[in-house]
């Protein structure tokens, strides 16, 4: 793998990371699009946890690809502490978001 190649793939990681970025920031102003026009904080809550899983899920795969770049222990323990959060980030936006839906099915209408 060449210099070339190795600037290419490295910038293909960063334009997973920036949309899964962009993917976090849209579903949040979008949220808020819907709680400002119609007052809906349970739907703008799963937009906002809908959001966050779509994106950690770009940033973790970005993130993955970085590994193909890791040398030194340090790199592998940070590495290891970035996925971690990132994981339990996504597995807690999951749970809130399932705990939103089932107040909404269950509140009365």
């Amino acid at each position: 793998m060449g210099p070339r190649d190795v600037l290419v793939f490295h910038n293909g990681v960063v334009l997973i990371d920036l949309i899964g970025g962009l993917l976090v920031a849209g579903y949040a102003a979008a949220a808020v699009r819907i709680l400002l026009r119609t007052g809906a904080v349970a739907r703008a809550r799963l937009l906002v946890a809908d959001g966050a899983v779509l994106g950690l899920g770009f940033k973790t795969a970005g993130t993955l690809l970085k590994a193909l770049e890791v040398h030194t222990w340090d790199q592998i323990g940070m590495f290891g502490a970035v996925l971690a959060v990132r994981v339990v980030l996504k597995r807690l936006f999951k749970w809130e978001r399932a705990r939103v839906e089932r107040g909404r099915t269950a509140a009365p209408p």
